[in-house]
């Protein structure tokens, strides 16, 4: 095993640098532009800023700049995880790399097929993006999973991977599939297109859910502590002291074992559909006919 020398550790303080800077941007962000309220308030992702374009003028939300952040910090914790390794550097880190690699393979291969097996680093992916987007809440941002644009926009992606793969043996074998049987076929072109939609639907109404619910659970509970202890003097009157406790608990809950939950199912869905939908006996006996063809 190699020692790590100065030069190596200062990439490693840059990376993990690198990693904090983008959720300190984001908080320092969200405190300049968030307007004094005396209640609560709930509602949707803010806009920084609007540019003109051609067709439609593009707001730039909170979500977006959320986004990015998470992507940033994801990407430079990728960096730090695998940092040292091709240099035959191994630390305990390297090792849980491995670890998540080998998961995730393993969930990919189980989930999909040994033919699908490449598909481990985009499920990973996926994991991650969504995973953090809906953990950002922890430092008092705004989670991208909370707004529809954002998780609509992956569930379209997924769905052109979906029928990319139906698509394999053909375009006519994938229009026959919507007639088996015949009867169901106004059905079956419904599923199709709701596809995406439960997809993005069930993962942001899950995630905005959680954080509705937890809003107001914690207002509840300061409304509750000035009835009760409000006649107490001073400070005491005051101080929110049922509001001590119970919303770190639902914050457990709903941002990070929901949170998680839902990058879960999500990434469930995305390898059951593209593998579900994908005919490998068809596409291996039409792999074999086109090869004997070209022998001939």
């Amino acid at each position: 095993m190699k020692q790590m020398t100065h030069r190596f550790k200062m990439v490693d303080i840059i990376y993990i640098l690198m990693m904090i800077v983008p959720v300190c941007f984001g908080i320092v962000l969200k405190v300049l532009t968030t307007p004094a309220s005396d209640g609560i308030s709930i509602s949707g992702a803010r806009i920084y800023m609007t540019l003109p374009m051609p067709i439609q003028n593009l707001p730039i939300t909170e979500s977006q700049v959320n986004s990015a952040i998470v992507i940033v910090a994801v990407f430079f914790l990728c960096l730090y995880l695998t940092h040292g390794i091709k240099d035959g550097i191994w630390l305990k880190r390297h090792h849980f790399a491995e670890m998540i690699v080998e998961k995730c393979t393993g969930l990919v291969t189980n989930s999909m097929g040994e033919y699908f097996r490449a598909f481990a680093p985009f499920i990973t992916a996926m994991l991650a993006l969504s995973g953090f987007s809906s953990l950002i809440t922890l430092f008092g941002l705004y989670a991208p999973t909370s707004d529809i644009n954002i998780v609509a926009g992956w569930a379209i992606l997924v769905f052109i991977l979906i029928t990319y793969y139906k698509m394999k043996c053909g375009p006519l074998e994938y229009v026959k599939s919507f007639g088996n049987p015949a009867l169901m076929a106004p059905l079956n072109i419904i599923s199709e297109i709701a596809t995406p939609i439960s997809m993005a639907f069930r993962h942001y109404g899950n995630v905005l859910s959680g954080s509705v619910i937890a809003v107001l659970v914690a207002a509840g509970l300061q409304g509750l502590s000035n009835m009760v202890f409000g006649a107490l003097p001073g400070f005491f009157g005051k101080f929110p002291f049922l509001q001590v406790g119970l919303p770190a608990i639902l914050s457990i809950y709903f941002d990070i074992f929901s949170g998680c939950l839902q990058a879960y199912i999500f990434a469930m869905l995305t390898m059951l559909y593209i593998s579900g939908g994908f005919p490998l006996e068809l596409y291996e006996a039409r792999k074999k006919k086109r090869a004997q063809l070209c022998k001939n």
